[in-house]
């Protein structure tokens, strides 16, 4: 399917070196953004004590948060595919800032609700436009450009309990805004990024410097909607067991083995670390051996280690939490890149819609399962989870895409 460039996309067919700056400009404030965001699930113990509420008003706070961000973000990545806004990541920062500020003084359930709303305004405005701009940096490395640009988001969530655990818990709730200086070092980076790509992507004239986009050769349109619908749903399945990890992983520590809230939460540290250091394999790995095939084991290869959670003790419950967390972030930045090449000259818009997907399933993943836990225990909820990495199975109808572009060779 050869599709026509849109608007502003300029993509990197190799030609140019790799901006490792502006790459690790995306990372910082990616980990900075996602640590703000992180301090959501990370003091839910805390709201859920100071505020009395159950599991699923806990879940209908990520929820908010992830529904507010996935429905806005396809249309930041439509719109700025078309009309680029060079400034826009700092001031979808300054949402997420107000947010933060809401979030450290809502004296009300429904302020907690405003504020989780507000964060992911932001986050709307952050992902897609990131994800866009470090594509034009990638210098035709587009896998590893994916997994610098990730592996800083899921730094900062896996930061995020640790300052919790240090600071909101001991302090209490108003000592949120003492992140306020988190996000004002975001707005710095992301003006600095802002800048190089309005004076290296524009004319004088501030329109995009037009490169022709490259599209799969041989792959007729009904086959590429075809894998956009298997990509959504391994999507699904990634993130609804990542979300039953992320926002309940403490309550099953706790309510399973007593364990006390910071201790709890160190311990969601190290899956959510394993998580972020599992963002830089998926990258250059399918750079290197093809993105179908990363797709396949960090999705459907981790199905054991999640069948074996539910039954076993604490220490291989820490264990095991490791190989699946690098299992999970490892399919991402594979998954986002596979369907850009699959829908070429609209990097932003596939861009929006991955990332929108992956919060607004996390969101609905996290209210069904609070309700669910509420209805039966979180030891059920672990059980039926454990199933979903087996959805990795309909990887085998995705296309071998790796070389059907002009000019590379084809994957064996």
């Amino acid at each position: 399917m050869n599709a026509p460039v849109q608007g502003s996309e300029r993509i990197d067919t190799g030609a140019n070196a790799t901006v490792f700056a502006v790459l690790i400009g995306l990372s910082v404030s990616h980990l900075l953004n996602d640590t703000i965001q992180s301090l959501l699930p990370a003091i839910y113990p805390l709201l859920k004590e100071s505020f009395a509420l159950d599991y699923g008003q806990i879940g209908l706070i990520t929820f908010t948060f992830q529904v507010t961000a996935s429905l806005l973000q396809p249309f930041v990545g439509i719109f700025t595919d078309r009309r680029p806004q060079p400034y826009a990541l700092p001031i979808g920062m300054a949402v997420s800032f107000c947010g933060l500020i809401l979030l450290s003084y809502a004296p009300t359930y429904g302020f907690l609700l405003l504020a989780a709303g507000l964060v992911g305004v932001g986050s709307s405005i952050f992902h897609p436009e990131a994800s866009r701009i470090a594509r034009l940096a990638s210098g035709g490395r587009h896998g590893l450009a994916q997994s610098v640009f990730q592996v800083g988001g899921n730094a900062g969530t896996a930061i995020g309990p640790l300052l919790a655990a240090a600071i909101v818990v001991p302090y209490g709730q108003h000592s949120i805004i003492w992140f306020s200086v988190i996000a004002m070092a975001a707005i710095a980076v992301l003006w600095r990024v802002s800048h190089w790509y309005r004076h290296t992507h524009f004319t004088a004239t501030r329109k995009p410097k037009p490169v022709a986009a490259i599209a799969p050769s041989g792959i007729g349109h009904t086959r590429v909607v075809l894998s956009l619908v298997v990509l959504v749903v391994l999507v699904f399945s990634k993130f609804f067991y990542l979300e039953s990890l992320r926002s309940y992983y403490t309550f099953f520590l706790i309510d399973r083995y007593g364990l006390e809230i910071p201790v709890a939460q160190m311990l969601l540290f190290v899956f959510l670390f394993s998580f972020a250091a599992g963002t830089l394999i998926g990258g250059p790995l399918g750079d290197r051996i093809g993105r179908k095939y990363v797709i396949w084991g960090s999705i459907l290869g981790i199905l054991p280690f999640t069948l074996a959670l539910p039954h076993v003790g604490l220490v291989w419950t820490v264990i095991l939490t490791i190989p699946i967390g690098i299992g999970l972030a490892s399919a991402f930045p594979a998954i986002i890149v596979f369907a850009q090449e699959l829908v070429p000259g609209k990097t932003g818009m596939v861009s929006g819609i991955f990332f929108g997907l992956a919060f607004g399933m996390g969101g609905i993943g996290a209210a069904a399962l609070g309700e669910l836990a509420d209805m039966t225990s979180i030891e059920f909820v672990y059980n039926v989870c454990a199933w979903l990495p087996a959805i990795g199975l309909l990887t085998i109808f995705l296309p071998n895409i790796e070389g059907t572009h002009p000019g590379k060779k084809r994957a064996a």
